[in-house]
């Protein structure tokens, strides 16, 4: 059948109709938000095509409709601007690595369901473009005890598995997921990697046992200013430095120190001056630090 087109604000969505509802199979223009209605022509918006959004630089935001069934494959793959994603709370048919080098996809939000648990929207995000978990993004068990279980099963793998292994392979394959197949470089990204997800499981610890919750804090506190690698500061600083919930908790476990401070401040230098003010305040607090105003205005 014919595709058709769609006009919405930025752009259009091309779509076919087939067996009674919609198939998305393309979104043309420059459309940084793009809300995919529920009904086209009448007929439900059931399917979302292989490759439909696939390489969109502009793509920010995509909310799909209650009515949404599968998404096929790759359909988000390369939205290197892609940030969150909204779906309907009950369970879609996956194709093949939808939200692959989804590289800044923060949330994929799970809207409300009728008796079941909310899921914070960062940890699906991760478990699918950090992770490559796909059986996580399982909408009728994600938010429940086993969900929880499995997420922590595959973050301590992660965890436990030794900063080098891989590199061998990437070499060979020629593979820059770690940015370099340098072995330094190598292993500094996948500290990287783990510090980023530590902080996330912190920051929303739902069902997370005390002895997990030791270990991640563990982890950053290793891996902090002043240690022998800092890339749990490192993660802080350059992706979250806007995010008062993730610099207060790295200050919080006791990754944020007297004797490391002073280099904590300087690296923010002036580029972050709210998280600036905090870890004054944090100085001033914790550990009798000097006039706070004027250490400001520094």
């Amino acid at each position: 059948m014919q595709e058709k087109e769609l006009e919405i604000a930025g752009g259009s969505l091309c779509y076919v109709p087939q067996a009674g509802k919609i198939i998305v199979t393309q979104l043309k223009g420059l459309a940084s938000e793009v809300m995919v209605p529920e009904k086209i022509e009448g007929l439900p918006v059931a399917e979302i095509g292989k490759k439909c959004f696939m390489g969109r630089r502009n793509l920010r935001k995509v909310t799909l409709p209650d009515t949404v069934e599968s998404l096929g494959d790759f359909c988000f793959a390369g939205d290197s601007a892609l940030r969150v994603v909204s779906l309907p709370g009950k369970q879609i048919a996956l194709g093949k690595t939808p939200f692959l080098n989804c590289s800044n996809l923060k949330q994929i939000v799970v809207r409300p369901r009728d008796g079941r648990p909310e899921v914070p929207g960062e940890l699906l995000a991760l478990a699918a473009v950090d992770f490559g978990s796909y059986y996580l993004l399982d909408m009728m068990e994600a938010g429940s005890d086993e969900w929880y279980r499995k997420w922590d099963a595959r973050l301590f793998m992660e965890l436990h598995t030794p900063d080098m292994e891989g590199h061998t392979n990437a070499v060979l394959c020629g593979e820059e997921d770690y940015e370099s197949t340098n072995l330094e470089g190598f292993m500094r990204a996948k500290r990287i990697l783990k510090a980023r997800h530590c902080l996330c499981r912190l920051l929303f610890p739902n069902k997370l046992e005390e002895s997990a919750r030791k270990e991640l804090e563990d982890y950053l506190r290793a891996h902090t200013k002043g240690a022998e690698s800092e890339e749990a500061w490192q993660v802080v600083l350059k992706e979250y430095g806007s995010e008062k919930a993730y610099y207060s908790l790295f200050a919080e476990i006791g990754c944020v120190t007297a004797e490391n401070l002073d280099g904590i401040l300087a690296d923010i230098g002036e580029d972050y001056p709210e998280m600036k003010a905090y870890f004054l305040r944090f100085k001033e607090e914790r550990f009798g630090g000097g006039d706070f105003f004027a250490e400001l205005e520094l």
